[in-house]
């Protein structure tokens, strides 16, 4: 099931946040994660979210500013059950375009993206990791 997001899904989705990026980023150190944290958990709140809950537990979810999906994170134990189309579905009932960044590395999201029609349109170095990261878009 899909619902908006409520205040104090916060930790749930933070921990979600934290786990995934660690697994997903094994090039970047666990370090960077860490740091960003209370930042990202502070702000995450601002954005448009929506999660994906099995028996009350929060497994997914996707944060949007905008055009802009600022993340998609599912639990590693739900992964590949189809959550995470499900929730880019979700979201792209109400828009005509969507972008998004993804780490070059990271091939699973790269593929998971392509995969729901979305196309590499720009490629840059992130100053906060020297990683390459694609801008990928998709459009109605």
């Amino acid at each position: 099931m899909i619902r908006k997001f409520k205040k104090n899904d916060i930790n749930d989705i933070m921990q979600i946040w934290k786990n995934e990026n660690i697994k997903a980023h094994q090039f970047i150190p666990d370090e960077y994660w860490k740091r960003n944290y209370g930042y990202v958990k502070e702000i995450l709140p601002k954005a448009e979210i929506y999660v994906y809950v099995i028996q009350k537990n929060i497994v997914g979810f996707i944060g949007l500013d905008q055009n802009y999906i600022k993340g998609i994170f599912i639990d590693t134990n739900n992964q590949s059950k189809g959550i995470g189309t499900i929730l880019i579905n979700k979201v792209k009932e109400n828009k005509n375009t969507l972008t998004l960044s993804v780490y070059k590395k990271n091939t699973k999201a790269v593929n998971f993206y392509k995969k729901n029609n979305f196309v590499i349109t720009n490629e840059i170095i992130d100053k906060n990791t020297n990683e390459i990261e694609y801008t990928m878009t998709w459009n109605k």
